[in-house]
């Protein structure tokens, strides 16, 4: 298994790259997350990467970080959830927003990457439920609190001690107006979670 490359960028060609590792040149595939936030041809590389092996070939597939490979092969181990849709997601999505897709079932986030329609949205937020925070090794709470801007994460921390489950924080928090420091923040979501 080929775990990591680390070597040389030498081509760019969307959604592929090619790394010489000691001479020998590995196409990669990755997510345009990764690919956006590549060094320059020419400059060196490191990706966490994930070996398929199937009938047709062996391909290999890149990562800047772990937390985008671990969220790449639970999306693999969805029934129906290829490779190729799986490197979509992760080109449409952080892993912190498919975290945070995830806990609120937003199904219309999932809807909007392409190839991806509302019956296999549907199927990849039952799937990832328990799976996907586990995934990003900071255990539920923070993996959701770390989408969430400066203040958020207080807010919602104080939120979750008060008994409020993930979703309904996350929900009321959307709701409070950008730049809301935490007191206030914790004052509105409270009265916003009394409404409903």
């Amino acid at each position: 298994m080929i775990g990591r490359l680390t070597g040389l960028l030498l081509e760019k060609n969307p959604p592929q790259v090619i790394v010489d590792v000691g001479g020998l040149g590995y196409e990669v595939d990755v997510p345009m997350s990764t690919f956006y936030n590549l060094p320059n041809v020419g400059e060196r590389v490191s990706l966490h990467t994930h070996l398929a092996i199937r009938e047709d070939g062996h391909f290999l597939y890149g990562f800047l970080n772990e937390e985008e490979r671990a969220a790449f092969r639970q999306l693999l181990k969805i029934s129906g959830i290829g490779a190729r849709t799986a490197l979509s997601v992760l080109s449409g999505l952080s892993v912190q927003e498919l975290a945070q897709a995830v806990v609120l079932q937003e199904a219309g986030r999932l809807v909007k990457i392409p190839g991806i329609g509302k019956k296999t949205a549907e199927r990849l937020l039952l799937e990832l439920r328990d799976k996907l925070p586990k995934t990003l090794g900071t255990g539920g709470i923070a993996s959701t609190a770390t989408a969430v801007p400066d203040a958020g994460s207080d807010i919602l921390n104080a939120l979750l001690a008060l008994g409020y489950n993930e979703r309904e924080a996350m929900g009321a928090m959307k709701q409070l107006p950008p730049g809301t420091d935490v007191s206030d923040g914790i004052r509105q979501a409270l009265k916003l979670l009394s409404k409903a």
